[in-house]
């Protein structure tokens, strides 16, 4: 699983390989999963990668909590090394945060078998930011200019594959995402004239079929 601190929370599944150290990157361990399984947390970060630097209160706005929440949850996310505080913006009356990762990685098998209630916690989250902004895009829609309405897609594809086929599948479908533009905060200025941020959400979900009735385990 990948999350992107350019969006406000993306996931793919378990990712074959996770960058190397230095490239923006982290890949969580134990204690980044526990910090990060709370749906608060995860859209947090996500905010402040999506829109770069904030305050507790902005933030609890945009997300419908108390600033108190908020300064909370970023306290703990700080301590866990996903955010900093920005002294060059804060100052005594208020606190400005910015992300310390681009890209979160989730990509150990044997961390999800020792922390299984950390993980699902953090996969639910995950998978239900995703539905609000699909919700969100779906509500803004009637508003939207028509070229961009006639590039939005949800669609739908029923595969039967092998696990190392489905492996497959999203390495293929990770190396064409990272063909193009990454957005970031400091990336409007130098895109091309219209360019806006798509959200580009990739779910793979293995669904092994049931046995027959009556048959044998």
């Amino acid at each position: 699983m990948t999350t992107d601190d350019t969006a406000d929370r993306p996931a793919a599944p378990t990712a074959p390989d996770a960058p190397a150290a230095g490239e923006g990157s982290v890949v969580l361990d134990a204690k980044g999963l526990r910090a990060l399984a709370h749906p608060v947390r995860v859209q947090l970060v996500g905010l402040l990668g999506k829109h770069g630097p904030s305050t507790a209160t902005r933030l609890a706005e945009r997300l419908g909590v108390n600033s108190g929440t908020a300064s909370y949850h970023l306290r703990q996310l700080g301590a866990a090394g996903f955010v900093e505080e920005d002294t060059e913006r804060g100052n005594a009356r208020e606190r400005w945060w910015r992300s310390v990762h681009r890209t979160i990685w989730f990509s150990d098998p044997e961390l999800t078998e020792r922390e299984p209630e950390a993980a699902l916690a953090y996969q639910q989250s995950v998978a239900a930011l995703h539905t609000l902004r699909t919700q969100q895009t779906l509500n803004g829609l009637r508003t939207m200019d028509r070229p961009w309405r006639n590039a939005f897609d949800m669609s739908d594809w029923a595969l039967r594959l092998t696990p190392e086929e489905t492996a497959a599948l999203y390495e293929e479908l990770a190396e064409v995402v990272a063909r193009y533009r990454r957005d970031t905060p400091g990336t409007a200025a130098n895109a091309p004239e219209g360019a806006e941020r798509v959200g580009v959400i990739t779910h793979i979900l293995p669904e092994p079929d049931a046995p027959a009735p009556g048959a044998e385990a």
